[in-house]
């Protein structure tokens, strides 16, 4: 895939080189020359433009990348009006990031596909749900090595559980299978709660399914390219 970032800060810098890092293609875009030159060498293109101002926005390739991401976090008035600039422009698919309650609001009036809360989700969870194109939670256990919870990706939906060897195919360690479970609480309201799921060779995996995973990044980096 192909995503211009706009706003080249520690959030947007980490979000690019994530998904460079990943296979994708990743362009980005700053007003501040600094911000441009710490990151040109580990991104595909970046530009030192002011997203404030249409003319120059335009100048971006905005019709030629899959999503626009607006990382600008310091400043919440270009943050709002490039949002604007971009939808009056028709830029199809957009995320932005929202500082506060006040910010998330106001983003939420433009009918965007997505607004980032830093706060609520980590750069490297959106990098991992992007590659996977599916919601993921990530904890870090030390350098190397993570947890990682995500829902089934469409590429395994109908395989056997007992067929896919997480260790062997990507050096990967399963540590849980659960699926959602229509379910009635003690006031006998309607709820759905996730439940163990044996991997035997009667099983399935459905949509919906989540899989928790233990491995190095590498290993999970590998693991997007191939499901990418």
């Amino acid at each position: 895939m192909r995503f211009l970032i706009i706003g080249l800060g520690v959030y947007g810098y980490n979000l690019a080189t994530d998904l460079t890092a990943i296979g994708h293609e990743v362009i980005g875009a700053d007003i501040k020359p600094s911000l441009v030159e710490s990151i040109k060498d580990n991104i595909s293109t970046a530009y030192i433009v002011d997203s404030t101002d249409e003319v120059a926005l335009s100048v971006l390739p905005l019709k030629n990348v899959d999503i626009v991401i607006v990382a600008i976090g310091e400043n919440f008035g270009a943050s709002i009006k490039t949002v604007a600039l971009l939808k009056k422009l028709h830029v199809p698919h957009i995320y932005a990031r929202a500082m506060d309650e006040l910010h998330y609001s106001i983003l939420e009036g433009f009918n965007i596909d997505r607004i980032l809360t830093p706060e609520q989700r980590a750069a490297n969870d959106l990098v991992n749900e992007l590659a996977l194109g599916t919601r993921t939670e990530s904890m870090q256990v030390n350098d190397g090595s993570y947890i990682l919870k995500f829902s089934i990706p469409e590429y395994f939906i109908g395989m056997k559980i007992s067929d896919v060897d997480f260790r062997k195919d990507y050096s990967l360690r399963l540590i849980a299978i659960s699926r959602p479970v229509a379910s009635r609480n003690l006031l006998g309201i309607s709820h759905t709660e996730l439940r163990p799921l044996p991997a035997d060779d009667q099983n399935k995996f459905q949509s919906g399914d989540q899989i928790v995973c233990y491995g190095t990044r590498k290993a999970l980096q590998d693991l997007f390219r191939n499901l990418s």
